[in-house]
């Protein structure tokens, strides 16, 4: 009893109508007025990593370049030095405090197994087979 089944035919919408186009486009200035404030741009650029240039050469001229990175690599493996005997030190104590808990917790272990030896235990009755429990 098998049935044939048609598929389901919806209507489709009609597209939208596009928006009408505008006829009036941007005006551009004149050609050298975009050439005039490319050319200014590019002095600008040029005037300024031309500044940075001499004032990086000053720089040089007034501190000695190779004292101040020797400097910076003595004071940098100084700070990794720290940092490496800052973790070493840390990592010492989280050992110390999981050896503490743990002997709390086989302290608290054996107390409470020695307190369970010494009570007396719970006579359990055993059912005939076939009983209900109460």
């Amino acid at each position: 009893m098998s049935r044939r089944h048609r598929p389901l035919h919806l209507p489709v919408p009609p597209a939208p109508e596009p928006p009408p186009r505008r006829s009036h486009r941007r005006r551009r200035g004149p050609l050298w007025q975009g050439r005039l404030r490319q050319a200014s741009a590019g002095l600008a650029m040029a005037a300024l990593g031309a500044g940075i240039l001499v004032g990086l050469v000053q720089l040089t001229q007034r501190l000695d370049a190779l004292l101040l990175v020797s400097t910076a690599i003595a004071s940098l493996i100084a700070g990794l030095g720290r940092l490496s005997l800052a973790l070493l030190q840390l990592g010492g104590l989280l050992l110390v405090v999981l050896l503490a808990l743990l002997a709390l917790l086989l302290l608290l272990g054996g107390a409470v197994r020695l307190v369970r030896s010494l009570l007396p235990r719970p006579v359990r009755r055993r059912l005939p087979a076939g009983a209900a429990a109460p």
